[in-house]
């Protein structure tokens, strides 16, 4: 069947397709190409839709049509709809950048889901192996298989040893469904859980049952952090507290109208019982409605969620560019607060570029390694036919004499090279030799193995692993003159052959063969897929030391962590020694006198202790050698419970289990498997443990830049509500009104949470210790900086208001003419307060708050953007804010009292503050009382 298919196809089953343009072009046109139509996301209509259904802007909009009715009835078209229209035009104003907003988040959201998507893998085009995008196969590809892939189309099984798939993504059932001749068929979007293989695509795209389900889901960007669901919490707290001010301000100012104590600009009352007709009592009560509800707008600070947002998309976006891929948004917050990283050493700290650079033939070392002289032929036939079929790998010999070309793992590539220069022939070897039945590598043995069938019917069963796993299972050796010896008596030979390449960080890999009878083979398919390959009395044939040398600048990232109290825990497969000479090398040791028990210990050791003595000793542990995957998973659930918050790096499929266990998932984006992405919250682009560190930077960032705007919100939200409370309870007026409060409230959320929301990380969050995930969101320090600038605020502007007249020298001006101008005043001073405070904001715990200020061109953009629109605000558009303009005298001023707030906040943060959090503070007399009760 897949003969003739192949055929129908055009598709040559070892070499797959030709892969040229015009192939591809064709294949495409004819079978489609392997995309779907994705659910369009939410436009931006949707988005203004759900912005103006805030309930506050909802009764702004009936106060801003109510006073533009009773202002054109009472002062007529010409003067009466500026207020009316100011209000409404405000409004609008925030709704359009609220929903704006929104939308460019949600287009971030949906390109890094792109991303996430888009899978690379291997296929075969013209006899070479070549990495592609899944979203580039075509019709007729023939695709490897190996652990952890995910089956990028449907198609029909060419080859396959011990196939296993998990088909639960599309059938809905936890069962592992075994893949032979009698049952080929694949379908897209599974999982190889065991085995290998290669298959030949058949169906693509929308032609396929997973491509039908992909493009009949919507992405959903709707999942909510922690760090959200507290803020919304702190939101509907401040949110209820300004309702409460809201209303007692209405109540103060509806008294005070109806009892006559509100005036008129000409000084006359606004109110007489008996007089004042229904329609002006109507307008008084609708402008008194309108600034309890924008009290309300102001109070509810509903730029926390969004400031939230925004960070993380700003920081999703740079950690892309810093080579971290984001899965699950959460994970920014929860990386600022890791106290432990569990790293895999290949590739992560080291460059995953591997070469071979010693080998052992018998008891003689082969210098250099690759001389084929020094080795007698039978010894190089058997190396070649056992790496040449025991592998994942393979050689493309191009034929107009270019260099070969070697695919495959770092370690598979490091071998099959080697074997190269030694004159192995890959295509000749494979085509002289029948596989029979593969043990794929097994991170749980640490070794792979292979039964070939030569072709005088002779067969052969290849091991290749661990040295020490394989050494265990020889009783003999090939020596260079090809040669058998008995290996009694020279275990601690090869033992401390073994020992001394791992001491200067070498990976040691073992290859050893045994004959086999051809009646222990079985004959029938099914019997064959079940066969166990023997691995005992094995034959010796090298023992290679290979090189993979650290990657530059893992000694500063791991230094990096460590003064960030973020402790770096090395995990690996390879032994002891090799793991130990690795961690020197980067820095996790510090010296040989660090590198003792319990600091290093082996995986079986670690394994076999109990529950609570692993939680003792897991606090311990630098270096974890001969570890296996679910050694790693009871490191993580030992740390867990011993209260660390654990980041992992994890690449095979086997990682899974720790990785979704862990606080963080990080796998490895070059080397690691589709299952192990999938468990994972943050893909490694590069599987560089220095991008590792980026993304604890960000996560720090991410937490830092949300403190800083919930120190800046809550100075305004808090001088607000003050100045408009003590105004209205003491004078019946209020200096700030509807729009100006509105303007106020689009710098404070919107402008504000931009700014602040979108600072990039700094070296000093990498010299302070981890936020713990229950820490107050208010430190001692915020509460510190919040009161000195609320107060100082509070106080110039109260002033003003109650003294402004005399302090201005407006005494002479008419009563209405001055009020503007000690009202405009007030208003602009306010304002500029806020700009010089976001400033302060920047910087919570620093003296020098302009530190790097030159460098955030979007900070200093909108910082620029507020003061040239309210030079616009109070110069031009005065009739509908209700503002005069200003001479240069009082512009002077109103940069003065805001510029003031620096010297101030540097001032303030020479006060000592406690340790312990306020709020501990104020719930102690209540602890003392429930205490009491219980007593």
């Amino acid at each position: 069947m897949v003969k003739g298919l192949s055929e129908l196809l055009k598709t040559n089953l070892e070499k797959g397709i030709s892969g040229d343009d015009t192939d591809l072009s064709n294949r495409r046109n004819s079978f489609g190409s392997n995309t779907y139509p994705l659910k369009k996301g939410r436009s931006f209509l949707n988005f203004l839709w759900e912005a103006w259904q805030d309930l506050t802007l909802i009764i702004l909009i009936v106060a801003a049509i109510a006073s533009l009715a009773l202002g054109i009835k009472t002062e007529g078209v010409e003067e009466g709809w500026y207020d009316g229209a100011s209000i409404a035009f405000a409004v609008f104003l925030v709704i359009v950048v609220t929903a704006i907003s929104d939308y460019r988040q949600s287009l971030q959201f949906q390109n890094l889901n792109k991303e996430k998507r888009n899978i690379q893998l291997e296929a075969m085009r013209g006899g070479k192996a070549v990495k592609i995008s899944i979203f580039d196969v075509v019709v007729g590809e023939i695709v490897p298989l190996r652990i952890g892939d995910q089956v990028p189309a449907d198609g029909v099984l060419v080859t396959g040893h011990s196939l296993a798939i998990d088909e639960s993504s599309m059938t809905g059932e936890s069962k592992i469904v075994r893949k032979d001749h009698k049952t080929p068929f694949l379908m897209s979007g599974c999982k190889v859980a065991d085995g290998v293989g290669t298959m030949m695509v058949t169906g693509v795209g929308i032609n396929t049952e997973w491509g039908l389900l992909m493009a009949s889901i919507s992405e959903d960007n709707g999942e909510e952090t922690p760090l959200q669901v507290r803020l919304n919490g702190v939101a509907t707290f401040i949110g209820i507290v300004g309702l409460a001010v809201a209303f007692l301000v209405l109540a103060v100012l509806l008294v005070r109208f109806f009892t006559g104590h509100t005036t008129k600009e000409d000084g006359s009352s606004a109110f007489v019982k008996g007089r004042t007709s229904v329609s002006d009592a109507v307008d008084g009560v609708i402008k008194i409605v309108t600034i309890a509800v924008t009290i309300v707008v102001v109070a509810v600070p509903e730029g926390l969620p969004l400031a939230v947002t925004l960070t993380l998309a700003y920081s999703m976006r740079k950690m892309m560019a810093d080579k971290a891929l984001v899965r699950r948004l959460s994970a920014c917050e929860t990386m600022g607060s890791a106290t432990t990283i569990c790293s895999d050493k290949t590739g992560t700290l080291t460059l995953n570029e591997m070469t071979v650079v010693e080998a052992f033939i018998g008891r003689k070392k082969i210098n250099p390694p690759d001389d084929s002289s020094q080795m007698h032929s039978i010894v190089i036939s058997l190396l070649s036919e056992g790496i040449a079929q025991n592998t994942t790998g393979n050689v493309f010999v191009p034929k107009d004499g270019e260099a070969v070309e070697v695919s495959g793992s770092p370690t598979e590539k490091a071998i099959l090279s080697w074997a190269v220069k030694l004159g192995m022939k890959f295509d000749r070897v494979r085509s002289e030799t029948t596989v029979l039945h593969v043990f794929p590598f097994n991170s749980e043995k640490k070794r792979g193995g292979v039964a070939v069938k030569r072709i005088n019917s002779e067969v052969h069963v290849h091991w290749k692993g661990a040295a020490e796993m394989i050494l265990a299972s020889c009783t003999k050796y090939l020596d260079t003159d090809g040669q058998l010896q008995s290996i009694d008596g020279d275990e601690d030979f090869f033992k401390a052959a073994v020992d001394e390449m791992a001491a200067r960080s070498l990976r040691c890999v073992a290859i050893a063969y045994r004959s086999c009878e051809a009646d222990e083979v079985p004959t029938e398919e099914e019997s064959l897929d079940k066969w166990t390959l023997p691995e005992e009395e094995l034959i010796l044939l090298a023992i290679v030391g290979i090189k993979d040398p650290c990657r530059p600048g893992v000694k500063d990232a791991v230094k990096l962590c460590r003064d960030a109290g973020v402790k770096v825990r090395m995990v690996t497969g390879d032994n002891l020694q090799t793991a130990k000479a690795i961690a020197l090398e980067c820095g996790i040791l510090g010296s040989d006198a660090e590198a003792n028990d319990p600091n290093i210990i082996e995986g079986k050791v670690f394994r076999a202790l109990s529950d609570k003595e692993r939680e003792k000793v897991a606090q311990e542990i630098t270096v974890m050698g001969r570890s296996s995957p679910n050694d790693k998973l009871l490191l993580v659930q030992a740390l867990r419970k011993g209260g660390d918050v654990v980041a992992v790096t994890g690449d095979g499929t086997n990682d899974a289990p720790a990785l979704h266990e862990a606080d963080i998932g990080l796998a490895m984006g070059i080397q690691g498997t589709e299952v192990a992405k999938e468990n994972s919250d943050i893909i490694i682009l590069d599987d560089n443990f220095a991008s590792v560190v980026k993304v604890v930077r960000w996560g720090r960032s991410v937490f830092a830049n949300i403190q800083k705007f919930i120190q800046f919100q809550l100075t305004v939200n808090v001088a607000a509500l003050l100045i408009n409370v003590v105004a209205a309870i003491s004078s019946g007026d209020v200096p700030l009104n509807a729009v100006q409060l509105l303007w106020v409230n689009l710098i404070m959320d919107t402008l504000g949470a931009l700014a602040l929301a979108t600072e990039p990380p700094t070296d000093h969050l990498m010299h302070r210790l981890p936020v713990g995930r229950k820490e107050p969101l208010i430190t001692n320090i915020m509460w510190r900086n919040l009161i000195v600038q609320a107060l100082y605020q509070v106080t110039v502007l109260l002033v003003l208001n109650f003294k402004g007249t005399s302090i201005l020298h407006l005494e002479g001006e008419r009563r209405q003419h001055a009020s503007d101008v000690k009202n405009t005043m007030i208003f602009n001073a306010f304002v500029l307060s806020q700009i010089f405070n976001e400033f302060n904001a920047r910087k919570p715990d620093e003296i020098n708050v302009f530190t790097g200020v030159t460098k955030n061109y979007l900070f200093m953009g909108i910082i620029g953007i507020t003061f040239v629109l309210q030079i616009i605000i109070i110069e031009f558009l005065g009739k509908f804010t209700k503002t005069v303009k200003l001479d240069w005298k009082l512009w002077l001023a109103s940069i003065g009292i805001g510029l003031f707030s620096w010297p101030l906040a540097v001032l303030g943060k020479m006060i000592p503050v406690p340790k312990t959090p306020l709020a501990v503070y104020f719930v102690r007399p209540f602890q003392r009382c429930i205490n009491a009760r219980r007593s």
